[in-house]
């Protein structure tokens, strides 16, 4: 049987038992992703510091807050 063929069979047999929500999501742990998360990594946080990144996240998890 031919790769291409055995991976639709398994698609098809995810899909009709876990639904396709969940293929979907148990196909992506798979995806490996793409660019250099540390090179993206070092430019978005260049001019921050370890603090500054804790006193950003912190902000994003407070309840109830506005952007401004």
């Amino acid at each position: 049987m031919p790769l291409t063929e055995i991976t639709r069979s398994a698609i098809h047999v995810l899909c009709r038992e876990l639904g396709v929500v969940n293929t979907a999501r148990f196909l992506n742990q798979f995806n490996l992703g793409f660019g250099n998360y540390t090179v993206e990594r070092d430019e978005l946080f260049a001019d921050m510091t370890v603090d500054d990144i804790v006193a950003e996240i912190h902000r994003m998890h407070r309840p109830n807050q506005v952007d401004e």
